[in-house]
């Protein structure tokens, strides 16, 4: 029987193991954001304990096992915050048995246009500075060089604030920044969805809103042309189930360049 999700973003009922780990990750990486503080560590603890994506990532081993990040629309540095809190974790032994090793970064270089976002999450990774790099900046002038030396890019739902040229300008960068073998993991919503997709785009934009932002005009496509665009680009692409509810509306592509 289907455990019951919980407000720490778990599953009662499920492995007590497990539970236990979710419930000392969540802790450790929202409590990075006290100094930043109590908008950025509420946002940080619903959104890390709500949404399955992060959980998800973990639990199904996406990373390679050593990894330099380069993560575009990163917001006040979630992934870079429950990365390290994983990793930090698994090397006190308090890691869930059935579950791969947590990636190791080597750096993670975030990106985001809104300053205040910026600055929370700088503020919050201070102590991480030699491994995390938050700049300011817009992800759709970015230049190739602009990613340095990179093995995984995320983009997580944000193409679509990117008109349809720049999404296909942003992602041949991305191709071209990342070696072969490289992954690009991109969470989009998929227009084929219908009414949760329309409900999904509905909340993304009173979030925007809620955290500073304008209301944009959204870009969206379909699962389908998602993939033939990444596939057209030199990418083999599958697509990883998100569960159910909101995050239905929404897919999460995983694209690796051929070795």
């Amino acid at each position: 029987m289907r455990g019951r999700r919980t407000a720490a973003g778990h599953f009662a009922g499920g492995d007590p193991v497990s539970d236990t780990v979710l419930r000392a990750l969540l802790d450790a990486a929202s409590a990075t954001y006290r100094p930043a503080g109590p908008f950025a560590y509420h946002f940080a603890r619903g959104k890390l304990g709500a949404d399955p994506l992060f959980r998800l990532l973990l639990q199904r081993g996406m990373f390679p096992a050593a990894a330099r990040v380069v993560d575009l629309g990163c917001g006040q540095g979630l992934l870079a915050s429950w990365l390290l809190a994983a990793r930090h974790l698994y090397e006190c032994g308090r890691w869930a048995r059935e579950w791969p090793a947590p990636p190791k970064l080597l750096g993670l270089r975030g990106v985001d246009r809104n300053p205040r976002e910026v600055a929370r999450a700088r503020r919050a990774l201070a102590g991480d500075a030699a491994i995390v790099e938050i700049r300011q900046g817009d992800i759709a002038t970015l230049e190739t060089a602009d990613f340095g030396p990179v093995d995984v890019v995320t983009i997580l739902d944000v193409l679509h604030y990117l008109d349809f040229a720049a999404q296909e300008s942003l992602l041949r960068k991305v191709r071209d920044a990342l070696p072969a073998g490289g992954r690009l993991f991109a969470r989009v919503g998929n227009t084929d969805a219908g009414l949760p997709h329309r409900v999904s785009t509905a909340v993304d934009l009173a979030v925007a809103f809620a955290r500073g932002h304008r209301l944009p005009r959204l870009y969206c496509r379909s699962s389908r042309s998602w993939i033939a665009l990444l596939e057209g680009l030199g990418f083999s692409v599958h697509g990883e189930p998100m569960g159910t509810g909101r995050s239905f509306a929404n897919v999460m592509l995983v694209a690796q360049l051929p070795l």
